[in-house]
Parts: C-alpha cells; structure tokens; sequence
C-alpha cells in the first residue's frame, strides 16, 4: 500500500511511553538498508539511548498518529552552542533527528506536517533554534540555512550545508560557537 501526497490525515501529538515499541520498529522500518539483516539499526538505538539521556525533551518529540497506528516520528534532544571565548557559557539548542516516515507513507506529507508542528512548538515554548543535519533541498522549505550562516559550526566541518540552522522568535544573534549534540550522537 504506497500513500500518495494529501491522501493522509494524521494527528501530530507528543510522543507517549506506549508508542515507543512501534516508533522504534517504524525507524528500523524507515532507516534499514536494502541488505538489512538481524543488526539493529543505528537510527533506533540513537534514538532508544536519546529516550534515557537527561538531554532528551519529551514535549518536542512528537509522532504522527493515523487512527491510533504511529506513522511517524520525530526526535529531539538538547545539545549545545559553545563559543571559542570560554568565559560564555555553553547555549543549549535543540537538536532535531531521527526524523522517520514509515515506508509506505514517505511522499504523503507527513514529514513536512512534524516539522512544522515542531517548529511551531518549539517556538511557542521559547527555544532560539533547532538544529539537524539533513537535506537542505527539504529542509530548506522550513526555513532552515546552512549553520554557517548564523555563525553557528557544525560538529563535523565535512557536513558542510547540510549542517543547517532554523532560527526562532526567540533567536539571539549572539548565538554562535561549536555546536554538540546530546551525549548518545557520540556514540554513533
């Protein structure tokens, strides 16, 4: 069953203790290589480590509910800016990611209606920016730039432009620095 664009409704809602089993088989679902045998999948541990890391926020990690069955998911964590004069404290700043779609329902939609529920919550509650690294092609349309443009650095200077920043209401210019993400990225 493939899911055309605007075919789906779904409901975008914080994520709960009894979505995690099937967030997490959504994720292997969506990251898995073709040639994915019985090893987990990097994205699902990251993101099962993310749940008991003391970075990990709750209220902005939300699902995508279709009629009770999670469709979608989107995790986020605090990492943090760290300016090269050390005598600025370190700034924390949401790091979005994994982002995943089940299979058959990527093209509908539904990743673009997480990340505007998330840019509109993590706006409400008075965060600065988000943070991710993916495709500025998709992430572009959300308002995200190349990290370099605001001054913030990427963890891995290879990223490039696909190390990208979407600033908020609540955005300082002064932001900048290195930034890190949450303690279970370095395990990776």
């Amino acid at each position: 069953m493939l899911i055309q664009p605007g075919e789906v409704e779904v409901l975008i809602r914080p994520e709960k203790v009894a979505d995690r089993p099937a967030v997490q088989a959504l994720i292997a679902a969506a990251f898995a290589p073709a040639d994915h045998a019985d090893g987990a999948v990097v994205e699902a541990v990251l993101t099962d480590e993310l749940r008991r890391d003391p970075g990990w926020i709750p209220a902005l990690t939300l699902v995508a509910d279709r009629d009770g069955v999670v469709v979608g998911q989107v995790t986020c964590s605090y990492g943090a800016v760290r300016a090269s004069d050390r005598t600025i404290p370190d700034r924390r700043v949401v790091g979005v990611g994994p982002v995943a779609v089940l299979p058959d329902y990527q093209g509908a939609g539904i990743g673009s209606e997480m990340m505007r529920a998330l840019i509109d919550t993590a706006d409400s509650a008075g965060e600065p920016a988000l943070v991710l690294l993916g495709s500025p092609v998709f992430y572009g349309r959300f308002g995200f730039v190349a990290s370099s443009k605001v001054g913030i650095a990427s963890p891995d200077p290879s990223w490039g432009e696909h190390f990208q920043v979407r600033t908020l209401t609540s955005y300082d210019p002064g932001l900048v620095g290195r930034y890190s993400y949450a303690a279970p990225f370095a395990n990776l």
